[in-house]
């Protein structure tokens, strides 16, 4: 029987409001422990996220409250091991996790994605036992959180032109001079993974990977950013001025900083596509529950097909760059290559955001367009996730580079 246009996106707004009492798609395939951790993130984002991201987003107010209860909630260090402090779940679970926690605040979202990924990922790598023992366990709680300071003012997507420097002192330490900019959970941060050039010569082979605490002698904060959106998180640069880092800080050895760097940004593309699946996610259902209830010619607007089938495409885009973003993360759980599919994850799920809410504006019409929706906000918040941890442009570049690769 084959199924008029009007039917089958009649069919698809039905199945977008039943995900809201099963939840999202293909959950009931998963295991027991992703369900419940699906469950758990999703109550909590409804009763303590959802109604204070209006308020953290106006404010530019850190939710500190919120990120210690994500510590207790276990979402702060998902992959950690237990004896860590960490839940020792696996990447799939993190990025189930980011999206619900997404899906209510954005910005308690990124400051999660940077502990999780960009701060106690690669220490949990390539740390030293006790590098983990001080740097991973306390900021499992939520009581601390850490940063990544990779970008600089003129290196922007060239992490290879690193022009903080970092000199051996001879007494057993580092001096390291030089600005990271655009850095998240700078304020707020109890320690940094801090990128710097050890050896010229060797170019990005001579860029080493330090742990740098906070405060630190030598290291100040420049300015908050006045940003577009997600506001509830800070970002600023970390300016180094003669800061000493003892040599026991070094992030595995000196010169692996690139390779330690570029790895890390893989696994943060997935926390950053769970992300902008939370925003997509929220402006559908805004969409969705708004189109219910806003009547035009009589009846709901959802009843009509130009509104159906902006929902449908919305919906279509969500499942795509959500079954692209559990491939990426089920792929690292089996230790297998991810490089291009978190790419590919990345694209599609910041791309998403951004569509899901413009569109999600189209048909609030101008309650869209006015601060009392969070449709607006969405909106200011999905534009992000084309822009940090890799630019759209390149993870295209990504994405082609390794396609080739594959026939040469």
């Amino acid at each position: 029987m084959a199924f008029s246009s009007k039917k089958a996106t009649s069919l698809v707004i039905k199945n977008v409001f039943s995900q809201w009492t099963r939840g999202i798609a293909s959950i009931s395939t998963l295991s027991e422990t992703h369900q419940m951790l699906y469950k758990s993130c999703r109550d909590f984002a409804e009763n303590e996220l959802k109604p204070n991201a209006a308020k953290f987003d106006r404010e530019h107010l850190y939710p500190a409250e919120q990120i210690k209860q994500m510590g207790s909630l276990g979402v702060m260090a998902v992959e950690v091991p237990e004896d860590l402090g960490g839940t020792g779940l696996d990447y799939l679970a993190y990025a189930i996790a980011t999206e619900e926690i997404s899906r209510g605040c954005a910005s308690a979202g990124v400051i999660m994605s940077v502990n999780n990924s960009l701060y106690l990922g690669p220490i949990l790598k390539f740390g030293t036992q006790k590098q983990k023992e001080e740097y991973i366990t306390p900021f499992t709680t939520g009581e601390k959180v850490g940063c990544f300071a990779l970008s600089e003012p003129g290196n922007g997507s060239d992490a290879g032109a690193a022009s903080t420097v970092a000199k051996q002192s001879g007494n057993g330490t580092y001096i390291l001079n030089g600005t990271k900019s655009w850095i998240t959970n700078g304020y707020e941060s109890g320690a940094s993974v801090v990128f710097a050039t050890t050896d010229k010569s060797k170019k990005h082979k001579g860029i080493s990977a330090f742990i740098v605490p906070k405060p630190t002698n030598g290291l100040a904060l420049g300015k908050k950013e006045d940003k577009l959106g997600i506001r509830g998180s800070s970002t600023c640069s970390l300016i180094f001025e003669d800061c000493e880092v003892p040599e026991e800080n070094i992030l595995g050895k000196p010169g692996l900083g690139f390779k330690i760097a570029m790895m890390t940004l893989d696994s943060g593309r997935i926390g950053i596509a769970s992300q902008a699946l939370g925003i997509a996610q929220a402006a559908l259902e805004c969409a969705v529950e708004y189109a219910g209830k806003r009547t035009a010619f009589g009846a709901p607007i959802s009843k009509l097909q130009a509104i159906q089938h902006k929902i449908a495409d919305m919906a279509l885009k969500l499942e795509s760059a959500r079954l692209l973003t559990w491939r990426a993360a089920y792929l690292k759980d089996l230790k297998q290559p991810f490089s291009k599919e978190a790419a590919m994850a990345k694209l599609a799920a910041s791309e998403t955001a951004t569509f899901n809410a413009h569109q999600c504006i189209q048909i609030l019409g101008g309650m869209g367009y006015v601060s009392d929706m969070p449709a607006e906000r969405h909106y200011r918040d999905a534009r992000i996730t084309e822009i940090y941890e890799g630019t759209s442009e390149i993870q295209r570049l990504v994405i082609a580079a390794n396609i080739i690769k594959q026939y040469e």
